[in-house]
């Protein structure tokens, strides 16, 4: 079933990266024009498949068309959230001819495959799944209608989509060497694998697996009773089945499930990777999980004339480039919000999910304390907050409109809406501080720090995900010291706030407005030391000599 023969790539693959992947993923961030991604899983994607495609490795990516995508994240009269569902087109995908079938909740469901072209946005060719086709009821259509939809039957049937669908398209182009999981949304192709080999262990041979996080909600489970009825095991029968997973109780865990199909997994940094390992020890059974750090494409990512002025030395080419990309930041703040923030105030910008142990309003904790920071006129500040709350958690949708509320009270306070990869760009362009205040070790990776410091943002951060591995307190960054991680979820908060304002108040504010050239120092000392180590290209190669090379064992 497997043809070791490269896909259709256009271009002649590195030898030292033959071997044949297929890389399933729910979502993608590749380009601006292509909505198909939701945050941190979606960007991490994107970037990889640009780097595949940059060092010509033997790769596609296997994802979903979302007709809708995320939601486009808009505002009501007053200002405060809306989501938006609005149906995408996208004329630059090609029709490679292939149709599949899978079988969902007991009927059938066509697939159709359309294909974005590598030369399009110069990435690996991704294979993205629909079943919003005429040959489908309605209900069959809206599978791929909306990402994470909020129904779990929907939730299961987009998975199905993905693993079974995904793999039978793999076969139509005959076959892959490996499947590389990027979470366990894709886990029915390895059912697919079972009912083709009939061996487990032929079936973990082709199989690698990565887990990004230690959140619950990003480790689904299920009752197994439910998953049958749905068809998430495909053809299998229930002894093929547990002999294949493992699990034998009513409650189907997806991560661990994924970790005994795999025959190597990673965690998405160090201290991830160690999370991760503790998390699961004791489970019978699973593959070993290392570490490979997540890591952003710099080509895409890094503004060109910014790293210019790096590799010349020439910090002030470098300053007056960053006011610039600052100016081009402040227009889309005085367009959405009639505010005229000042290229020479310190600007800090919040930009990222707004998940509750992500903590988007830790800079509020003491209120007065807050005031007394954003009010000062001697060493003023701006704030930006930015992000998408998951559109139907209203609690987070809460905290957003919050923020929202208060920025209409102070002129140097700004809420963005329409975080995708342009925002993003242009926050972490134009970001002097880049705040990153998660509740340790919640955070995985956090890669949107690296894509910051790769444009001149200095990150300040809570020490977790990617940040043990780059920071250097007071040279490249500046880190709120860790707490006891036994402390209350309340007295974990208050300890990292008062570090937090600590720093701001006598390290950071004082250094930007008193010592330029040092600021600029510790920017370049970021710059420099992001990349290549957190580049993507380091990451799709260690996929290659770490994951794809591991044995089974």
């Amino acid at each position: 079933m497997t043809d070791t023969t490269n896909w259709p790539l256009p271009y002649r693959v590195n030898p030292a990266y033959a071997r044949k992947v297929a890389y399933f993923s729910m979502e993608f961030a590749i380009d601006q024009a292509l909505k198909i991604y939701s945050g941190g899983l979606g960007f991490l994607a994107g970037s990889h498949m640009r780097s595949a495609y940059q060092l010509r490795q033997n790769v596609i990516g296997v994802g979903i068309l979302w007709k809708y995508g995320y939601y486009d994240q808009a505002r009501n009269a007053d200002q405060t959230l809306r989501v938006d569902f609005t149906k995408k087109y996208y004329p630059f995908l090609t029709d490679p001819g292939i149709t599949v079938t899978v079988q969902v909740n007991g009927h059938d469901v066509k697939v159709k495959a359309l294909c974005l072209p590598a030369q399009t946005f110069g990435s690996a060719p991704l294979y993205l799944l629909t079943t919003d086709i005429p040959e489908n009821d309605h209900l069959a259509r809206t599978i791929t209608h909306c990402l994470y939809d909020v129904e779990p039957s929907a939730r299961i049937a987009q998975s199905i989509v993905l693993g079974l669908g995904g793999a039978k398209v793999v076969e139509a182009m005959g076959g892959a060497e490996l499947y590389h999981m990027n979470e366990a949304h894709a886990l029915p192709l390895a059912f697919h694998l079972m009912d083709r080999l009939g061996e487990a262990s032929e079936v973990r041979k082709r199989i690698v697996f990565t887990t990004h996080t230690p959140e619950k909600a990003g480790n689904e489970e299920h009752e197994t009773s439910f998953l049958k009825r749905m068809g998430f095991f495909g053809a299998l029968n229930h002894e093929q089945e547990v002999n294949l997973t493992g699990i034998h109780e009513h409650l189907f865990s997806h991560t661990l499930a994924a970790l005994r199909v795999s025959h190597a997994c990673n965690g998405v940094s160090r201290l991830h990777g160690a999370v991760a390992n503790q998390m699961w020890e004791g489970n019978d059974g699973i593959c070993s999980i290392e570490a490979i750090t997540n890591s952003q494409n710099a080509l895409f990512w890094q503004d060109k004339k910014l790293r210019q002025a790096l590799d010349r030395n020439d910090p002030k080419r470098l300053i007056t480039r960053k006011k610039e990309m600052k100016d081009d930041l402040f227009r889309i703040v005085a367009d959405q919000t009639g505010k005229l923030f000042n290229r020479d105030v310190l600007t800090i910008v919040w930009a990222r999910r707004f998940a509750h142990y992500k903590r988007a309003t830790l800079l509020l904790h003491d209120f007065h304390r807050f005031l007394n920071l954003i009010e000062r006129t001697d060493r003023p500040v701006q704030i930006i907050w930015a992000g998408k709350p998951f559109p139907f958690d209203h609690d987070a949708i809460s905290v957003f409109n919050g923020l929202v509320r208060l920025s209409r009270k102070k002129r140097n306070i700004a809420v963005l809406t329409g975080y995708e990869i342009e925002l993003s760009r242009q926050l972490k362009q134009g970001a002097d501080v880049w705040l990153n205040t998660p509740v340790r070790p919640r955070e995985a990776s956090g890669t949107s720090g690296m894509t910051a410091a790769m444009n001149g943002a200095v990150n300040f951060s809570i020490n977790d995900g990617w940040i043990p591995e780059f920071a250097k307190d007071g040279e490249n960054s500046f880190i709120i010291p860790v707490t006891e991680p036994k402390l209350s979820e309340h007295e974990q908060n208050e300890a990292d706030y008062q570090n937090l304002m600590s720093i701001f108040e006598d390290r950071i504010i004082p250094l930007y407005y008193d010592e330029p050239q040092r600021w600029n120092e510790i920017a370049m000392a970021s710059m420099r030391d992001v990349t290549p180590a957190f580049d993507s290209d380091r990451m799709a190669r260690e996929y290659y000599e770490k994951l794809y090379s591991a044995k089974l064992g």
